[in-house]
């Protein structure tokens, strides 16, 4: 058993050196040389200031050296952040602020970019390819440098399974996305459970569909390492394309598959997913989102002999529930249930009065203990007490619970129903989605007065966004314009599909904008 993250990769190096561990982008890398090159990496990072605790900003397209790097910043003692490449640059120079990032890895394009404030709080920039300058006097240190470093061993650092690994933004309710902070306890009780419950081996292949900024990587990666099996990365430009992401799926013969419901719905709908062009395919887990009844059905009678798993939970507990979808059942279903807790986790529901729901057909807020519950948000003790709390129902010695701010139900088998969120928070094509962030983009624009965003449910994506404005003048602006400016201030999967411009936005009795009666107004509607 590992305590941290980066002994699954030392062990599955000694026991299989030569066996391929990631393929991305053409190319692949062995157990041996991810081992050996993550080695070099640490000693560069650790010569270069990097110091237990650090955190350190990985800022490129998914590739092989994303993982190298991840292994490289972790055998450093450091904490890796990974940022969404195609963010803006907005919010890439306040992930970088926030976090108190001084070593980022990058290409020369994105380093380039920077303003002259985030450029200056950056004390190296390790480029993965050529720089227009060289040399480590203006804090640029070149990819090429590394064959300067020990290979055969990490730099000796002290760790426990309470430091942190890893850091990931997801979207925030004040307008800026908050760092999730998570120890290599809690990845591990997550990637342990999964080795059991999923039986993952040498033998298997490994998709990584999700970005690596997203928490449903964490699978991909360390179940993958940690078997010994090989992880295959999913980029950008494949996971656009559905009849590409399906020949992907057979030319690798991948076994196991992860990702969010919508990118399966769009394999149903858009390729010729067929069950004897996938012959290696055992498992599908999917996550994040809701998966629409209609489409579950298809996949589970167009994939009669693979089996399919519901995984739920933040990324602030990772996965904290599951349901194995029996097929017997599943025809007269109408809705699927996020299950029961993985082991060494436990989960309740808290009603309004303020008790643990105890009988069938109760309701509450859901509540997550145990080895896998965040320590909070980076930089955001507010938030951290309003979300991990203490367990007030446990008397005898101290311990937090994470609110997840999701509304379920408990069943007569024991499995909850997820019903909806206390706050504005959306699930779309799998990312968890702020609203407020959203409005908080298009207020900014000077043209506008009011506005709100709202979902739309959709089979497909499970929610399409929909914002309504109310600006100075009628005539000022057009959702071209809008959708450009918040192009530059928040992530494309969050930008408002459809917009809606009104004289002004209704509101209840208090004042407030009527949510509920825009809610109302915007559904169905054909986008």
């Amino acid at each position: 058993m590992a305590y941290v993250l980066q002994q699954l990769l030392t062990k599955s190096a000694s026991r299989l050196p030569e066996k391929t561990a990631v393929w991305a982008r053409g190319r692949s890398i062995s157990y041996r040389e991810l081992d050996e090159l993550s080695n070099r990496l640490a000693h560069l990072l650790q010569q270069h200031g990097v110091k237990k605790g650090d955190r350190v900003g990985l800022l490129f397209p998914k590739c092989l050296e994303s993982v190298v790097c991840m292994f490289a910043i972790m055998k450093a003692g450091g904490v890796y952040v990974p940022i969404d490449p195609q963010a803006p640059g907005d919010r890439v120079s306040y992930i970088l602020n926030n976090c108190g990032i001084e070593v980022l890895i990058t290409l020369d394009e994105k380093r380039r970019a920077f303003d002259d404030a985030t450029r200056q709080g950056l004390r190296h920039c390790i480029v993965l390819d050529e720089a227009r300058e060289s040399g480590n006097g203006n804090g640029i240190i070149p990819w090429s440098l590394l064959s300067q470093y020990p290979a055969s061993h990490a730099p000796a650092v002290t760790l426990t399974e309470t430091d942190l690994a890893y850091i990931l933004y997801t979207s925030g309710s004040t307008g800026r996305p908050k760092g999730v902070m998570l120890s290599h306890q809690n990845a591990l009780t997550f990637v342990e459970w999964c080795a059991d419950k999923f039986q993952i081996t040498d033998r298997d292949r490994l998709s990584n569909h999700a970005p690596l900024h997203f928490d449903l990587s964490v699978f991909d990666v360390y179940n993958a390492i940690e078997a010994g099996a090989t992880v295959y990365l999913v980029t950008e430009e494949i996971a656009l394309f559905p009849t590409t992401l399906a020949k992907f799926m057979e030319t690798h013969e991948i076994s196991v598959w992860y990702s969010v419901p919508s990118a399966l719905v769009l394999l149903l709908l858009h390729a010729d997913l067929k069950a004897e062009r996938l012959p290696r395919l055992r498992t599908i887990l999917f996550a994040g989102e809701v998966f629409p009844m209609k489409y579950l059905k298809q996949l589970a009678e167009l994939l009669p002999a693979v089996e399919l798993d519901n995984l739920y939970g933040p990324t602030e507990t990772n996965v904290c529930t599951y349901y194995r979808v029996d097929r017997e059942r599943l025809a007269g279903m109408e809705k699927l249930p996020i299950g029961i807790a993985c082991e060494n986790t436990e989960v309740f529901a808290v009603n309004d009065q303020d008790e643990i729901v105890a009988k069938p057909g109760g309701s509450g807020e859901l509540c997550v203990r145990g080895p896998s519950v965040t320590y909070g948000y980076w930089g955001d003790t507010e938030k951290t007490r309003k979300m991990v709390v203490p367990n007030r129902f446990q008397p005898n010695f101290e311990e937090k619970i994470y609110r997840t701010g999701d509304l379920v139900t408990l069943a007569e088998d024991g499995n909850y129903y997820f019903v909806g969120r206390r706050d504005s928070m959306i699930k779309s094509r799998g990312y968890r989605i702020e609203l407020g962030e959203i409005e908080s983009a298009l207020l900014s624009h000077p043209a506008v007065r009011e506005a709100a965003a709202v979902a739309v449910p959709d089979d497909v994506v499970g929610n399409r966004i929909k914002a309504i404005v109310a600006s100075h003048s009628l005539q000022s602006i057009k959702a071209a314009d809008l959708q450009q400016h918040c192009a530059t201030r928040i992530p494309r999967y969050m930008i408002p599909e459809l917009i809606e411009f009104r004289e002004s936005l209704p509101k209840t009795s208090t004042g407030k904008v009527d949510r509920v009666q825009l809610s109302r107004d915007s559904w169905p509607v054909a986008v």
